[in-house]
């Protein structure tokens, strides 16, 4: 995915549109962007929260 493409769902996403909300979650994922989900799950995301928690989890098992 483009970068102005993901400019334009974070714009999406602050504006209220949870079906940008939910892509950047599934983006940030696909790709392991913690900072992403992190800034998601700072906001109330809870499935980002999640997302991230999973990916810090496969980390601490990989170490």
């Amino acid at each position: 995915m483009a970068d102005s493409d993901l400019a334009d769902l974070r714009e999406r996403a602050a504006g209220g549109d949870r079906d940008a909300v939910d892509q950047l979650v599934e983006v940030a994922a696909e790709r392991a962007d913690v900072g992403e989900l992190r800034r998601l799950a700072d906001a109330g995301n809870r499935d980002a929260a999640d997302v991230l928690a999973e990916l810090t989890d496969q980390e601490d098992e990989a170490e």
